[in-house]
């Protein structure tokens, strides 16, 4: 039987992840390590630099035809990204 203060392992460390701010950080590296399946070989090519920073995904991308691809695109990366990694992880994307 299980007493009212008992967590599982998962909620414990879901508990230690909010209290200590961590979230956001976990969920950033799991982003960057799931940008190439995610969007592909040709896209990782091409980008520099992601990371994220008050819901916001800060991005460098080297091409100029892909920035503005990805620029037409944005909504349905921030879809693809709250899907898979956090939902409302990523509430803007900027492109430098």
């Amino acid at each position: 039987m299980k007493r009212s203060n008992e967590k599982t392992l998962k909620e414990a460390l879901a508990g230690l992840l909010h209290d200590f701010h961590l979230e956001e950080k976990i969920n950033e590296k799991r982003l960057t390590e799931n940008w190439e399946r995610m969007f592909g070989k040709t896209i990782m090519k091409y980008t520099r630099k992601i990371y994220v920073k008050e819901k916001k995904l800060f991005l460098t991308i080297d091409s100029a035809s892909l920035k503005q691809e990805l620029l037409f695109n944005r909504q349905k990366m921030m879809d693809r990204i709250n899907a898979e990694i956090a939902s409302g992880m990523i509430e803007e994307i900027i492109l430098k």
